[in-house]
């Protein structure tokens, strides 16, 4: 029998087998020597034997109690993030094949995991590679394409061609720097340098990053928020997040319209709302829009590169924060961005 095979079972059974045996025994010794009150006699002896195999299943079970205890405490330790956690197997049996079984398991995800983390940190260095690469005919072609401006300053066809070339290549240069801090990202390899900021100070950068795009476009950026308000954050990291989505609002209002960016504090979240009056987002792109390199069908718009929205998203759910968007077609859009405030025990 399999049963059998388990060394503890074994001798919980043996032992109960002595305990019948023993009582067999004394039985029939009872039952020879003893004419008067044979029956209280055995009946008593039934009892100890009773009271023996009860203490002997209580031992075993409080024993297995214990094995299946430190078994969980192993699996907790190894969600908790102890990689080197296993469950003791020494011995035969269903049981300990199954922890064995186990062990396997951890050992099998522990094995993906490094994979999975030699992949990330080899697409972060070829990413890094391939950018490093690029930056060199990147700046000759910026240098070129400004030669070809300055001598072009009385060819309006050529001037327009050589504008139209530095958009490119400024889209070029962002969608590298864009692609190797999102792969970054990805790969954990990015440490957060947290500090408390003032949420106030940071909107204030932000407004003032987009100044001469904002004149230029007779747009407007209004700010409206308590000055006191701090966040723990990397401050460049989540005023990148933030540049993003306001760039984004940016590009889909037309001139005269204005984006507003509000933040307020709640008991347990800090709310960063963004809100526009532009021409609001299709409702079939809103689940999609953080999508890496998502191009609406409906939008107009033809410069972004979809990975703005992404690299935010990514920021932000760094930060522990979260990222939400409503919008309405010809109404306008709605992000709105929470983070959650550290409980200080």
């Amino acid at each position: 029998m399999k049963i059998l095979t388990n060394k503890k079972i074994k001798d919980l059974f043996s032992r109960i087998l002595i305990c019948i045996l023993v009582f067999c025994v004394i039985t029939a010794v009872i039952m020879t020597l003893v004419t008067k009150n044979a029956a209280i006699y055995i009946f008593l002896c039934s009892l100890c034997m009773a009271v023996a195999i009860l203490i002997v299943c209580y031992e075993y079970f409080k024993e297995q109690h214990k094995i299946i205890e430190d078994a969980a405490l192993q699996i907790t330790e190894y969600i908790s993030g102890n990689q080197n956690a296993r469950i003791e197997c020494d011995y035969e049996g269903e049981l300990y094949r199954l922890f064995h079984e186990v062990n396997s398991l951890v050992s099998i995800l522990n094995a993906h995991a490094e994979n999975e983390l030699r992949a990330k940190e080899f697409l972060k260095n070829t990413i890094a590679d391939i950018s490093h690469q690029l930056k060199t005919p990147l700046a000759a072609l910026n240098i070129y394409n400004g030669i070809l401006q300055g001598e072009a300053e009385n060819l309006p066809t050529i001037q327009e061609f050589t504008d139209l070339s530095e958009q490119e290549l400024d889209r070029i240069e962002m969608l590298v720097q864009n692609l190797l801090k999102i792969t970054k990202l990805d790969a954990g390899t990015m440490v957060m340098e947290k500090a408390e900021e003032n949420v106030s100070e940071m909107m204030a950068s932000i407004e003032r990053h987009f100044l001469f795009r904002v004149k230029k476009e007779e747009k407007k950026i209004n700010l409206s928020g308590n000055d006191d308000i701090t966040l723990l954050c990397d401050r460049n990291w989540l005023m990148e997040a933030i540049s993003n989505i306001v760039k984004n609002s940016l590009d889909h209002t037309q001139r005269g319209k204005e984006i507003h960016i509000e933040w307020k504090q709640f008991a347990s979240v800090v709310q960063v709302n963004i809100k526009d009056n532009g021409s609001g987002i299709h409702k079939e792109d809103l689940h999609h829009i953080f999508k890496r390199f998502y191009r609406s069908h409906f939008s107009k718009d033809t410069q972004g590169i979809g990975l703005g929205l992404p690299l935010a998203k990514a920021i932000i759910e760094a930060h522990n924060g979260t990222i939400e968007v409503d919008s309405e077609l010809g109404i306008g859009t709605i992000f709105t961005i929470n983070f959650l405030i550290p409980t200080k025990l």
